[in-house]
């Protein structure tokens, strides 16, 4: 394990302690069972950890939960290893964790910590920096994997996949990534693995034909373009440049240098016509993150097509396939995640669909809807962060998102916007103090938390939320 104080300290300087304090238990392990998330976060939080394992000779085997919920801390203490390693998850459930004596728990997480401790835990709010912003669950275990590097191990190419859980779990804004994240990118930038730059800022640009890469984009709505297929179209033929080849519309990443200054100096010209305010306008450019190991114009080249690529795989109860993809199968289990990314998409369109259709129920404080078994309890979270703003949602106050969980159980899902978080939002305590009030419980980020309550309770949470979330904004 490194302990000195060169380029092997690790790219979080608040973290190196404990990350070099779970890194011994970990080596002074028979062998470890990884436990992980199954978001993109999660994903990549489990595939770095592994590598690292690996690396380190560590004997392993990997579980991945949808919630460390009771049951599945008991399953997990019933397996046949002394020490667990928690990543994106872990803090949370530390209270329930330290009842259980059979296993030695390593815990490399960055959501709220629940109010007890371990003597192995790793995570960035401990140290006063922002587990919601600054870094993710794959950032705290890239922390970890730098720790245990010994002799000529060097754990830096691992931040490709920590910047694409870090951008999975929405950290990076139109400047990127801030705060302890920033180490991690210039750990892959010197590793040759990241490159960081300046683009247009939107998604689908290693991927989507041109005209489907203008509608679609939603983070700054240009009228007659967004959302407006046959807009975009001709907004795309005025130009006066081959934006076409063998008859099909050309990539973002297919053009020239001077075709991307062309199309953009255009998006921003229309956009201030159309009157889109001047910070808005502003968002259209911003820092992009690149693969350089990847294949120009696929799904991993860009970490945001990445992530989602991976979200497809683990919500549809896939994660042996993220996994696989993230430890570098680029066959079988890649082409296996692009179906699953085809399903994910239709899916996710579905459900936005459902919610602008039907409409959200407009609380004093909050906002909400339940969409039952209409849309699948692992997405109906990243449903409800599409449809905050979107038309008929307001963007004022935090939506909720209830969805059957089987017979007995709703999962809830919470999304904020960071202007709400600024003046005092944090919905990590929300879901949890609603969720408990009750008979359920819940946690997460300050922007986005999620919960599990009994069945036939969401009026009841929705009013304990309703008259949590007054209290916090005044």
């Amino acid at each position: 394990m490194a302990t000195d104080s060169g380029p092997m300290a690790g790219p979080v300087p608040e973290l190196a302690d404990r990350a070099a304090a779970c890194a011994d238990r970990l080596d002074d392990a028979d062998s470890v069972l990884l436990a992980s998330h199954i978001d993109a976060d999660g994903l990549t939080s489990a595939a770095v950890a592994a590598t690292a394992l690996e690396r380190a000779g560590i004997p392993f085997d990997t579980v991945f939960e949808k919630q460390l919920d009771e049951a599945a801390i008991r399953s997990i203490a019933a397996a046949d290893h002394g020490t667990v390693l928690f990543t994106d998850f872990g803090s949370g459930q530390l209270d329930t964790i330290v009842e259980y004596d059979g296993f030695t728990a390593v815990i490399a997480d960055h959501h709220q910590p629940a109010d007890a401790d371990t003597e192995f835990h790793c995570n960035p709010l401990l140290e006063g920096l922002n587990g919601a912003s600054e870094l993710s669950g794959a950032g705290a275990a890239y922390c970890l994997a730098r720790a245990l590097e010994s002799g000529a191990t060097d754990n830096r190419d691992l931040a490709a996949l920590a910047v694409v859980g870090a951008v999975g779990d929405m950290q990076a804004g139109v400047d990127g990534l801030t705060g302890a994240n920033e180490g991690i990118v210039a750990d892959g930038v010197d590793a040759g693995v990241l490159q960081e730059g300046t683009d247009l800022a939107m998604y689908g640009r290693q991927t989507r034909p041109l005209p489907k890469l203008l509608e679609y984009a939603s983070d700054v709505r240009i009228p007659g373009i967004s959302g407006d297929e046959s807009g975009a179209v001709r907004f795309l033929a005025d130009l006066d440049l081959d934006l076409r080849a063998d008859g099909e519309w050309k990539r973002w990443v297919d053009l020239t240098d001077d075709e991307r200054r062309t199309v953009a100096s255009a998006l921003l010209k229309r956009a201030v016509a159309s009157g889109v305010p001047a910070n808005r306008v502003n968002d259209l450019i911003g820092t992009t993150y690149t693969l350089t190991a990847e294949a120009e114009g696929t799904e991993l080249r860009d970490v945001s097509e990445f992530s989602t690529l991976l979200n497809a795989t683990a919500r549809y109860d896939r994660a042996d396939v993220g996994l696989a993809v993230c430890l570098g199968d680029r066959g079988e289990a890649l082409e296996r995640a692009r179906t699953l990314l085809r399903n994910h998409r239709k899916n996710l369109s579905e459900g936005l669909e459902l919610v602008k259709s039907e409409g959200v129920t407009v609380e004093e404080h909050v906002q909400w809807f339940d969409a039952g078994t209409k849309i699948r309890e692992t997405i109906v979270g990243i449903v409800a962060g599409m449809a905050l703003g979107a038309d008929g949602v307001r963007r004022d106050r935090p939506i909720v998102a209830f969805a059957s969980a089987g017979d007995d159980e709703v999962k809830v899902s919470a999304r904020g916007s960071h202007t709400l978080v600024r003046e005092g939002l944090d919905l990590s305590t929300v879901m949890r103090e609603a969720a408990r009030s009750v008979g359920g419980d819940g946690g997460g980020h300050d922007v986005a938390a999620g919960a599990t309550i009994p069945a036939g309770e969401q009026a009841a949470f929705v009013a304990a939320a309703d008259d949590i979330v007054a209290e916090q904004l005044g």
